[in-house]
């Protein structure tokens, strides 16, 4: 009878014990030290920031995608260039437009006054589009390396933060002079936890990261693409001219 008792009495001490350890984020977060909880917080924002730029970029060129060939059907479409310029300057242009928009502006200022600069014309019409695409490339860019930030240096500062709570729990275990689980499981469940917030940031962001950037690399090389068919046409027609 007296072992029953003992066993019964051990049974209620465990369930006593499990009871509180229910698994729980914000738990572990609110029982984190101060440091790894600066950790979870920084990792948490990083991934907000991310999703962010994620999700606006991804529309963003979604819409740059669709107003470029808007513009190319209305380019080959045999409409005036004169007309679609005057339709395009009304605008703020990006993309293949704004290349256009520039060479016609540079096109239109040659031929200023009574002698057209033509002889030059090509080259500066070259270069004003390269310049244009450049800043359009860096539009597109702009808050990649973000994404490429946090994809490579998460990883490392949830890792801080395991290491910071495995240090807690070394501690813990050197202050009570005893191993058991109920000891050591804290520090580490929010050692783990700042491990798993680290992934969740950086994954993502490097999945993004390499999908937007192959995007640009696209969205470039199209534009490059017109802008040598646009200098040809003018080019063909500075040589009729001179």
């Amino acid at each position: 009878m007296g072992l029953l008792s003992q066993v019964g009495g051990g049974v209620e001490a465990g369930a006593e014990l499990a009871a509180p350890g229910e698994f729980s984020l914000i738990g572990l977060f609110l029982e984190a030290q101060l440091i790894v909880k600066i950790v979870m917080l920084g990792l948490i924002a990083a991934s907000v920031w991310c999703w962010a730029i994620i999700i606006y970029k991804l529309v963003a060129f979604r819409r740059l995608r669709a107003r470029i060939h808007r513009f190319e059907d209305d380019f080959w479409s045999g409409q005036s260039l004169e007309e679609l310029y005057q339709a395009q300057s009304s605008e703020r242009p990006d993309g293949i437009a704004s290349i256009f928009v520039a060479a016609m502006k540079e096109w239109k200022r040659s031929h200023e006054g009574d002698k057209p600069a033509l002889s030059s014309l090509a080259n500066r019409i070259d270069r004003v589009m390269t310049m244009t695409l450049s800043r359009e490339g860096e539009e597109m860019e702009r808050g990649l390396m973000v994404l490429a930030s946090v994809g490579s240096a998460a990883p490392f500062i949830g890792l801080f933060g395991t290491v910071w709570g495995i240090m807690s729990s070394f501690q813990a275990i050197a202050a009570s002079e005893s191993t058991n689980l109920a000891v050591v499981a804290p520090g580490i469940a929010e050692a783990l936890f700042a491990t798993a917030l680290g992934l969740l940031a950086a994954i993502p962001a490097t999945i993004f990261y390499n999908k937007l950037a192959t995007d640009v690399s696209r969205l470039t090389q199209h534009m490059e693409g017109f802008a040598d068919e646009f200098l040809a046409i003018l080019s063909r027609e500075i040589d009729e001219r001179i």
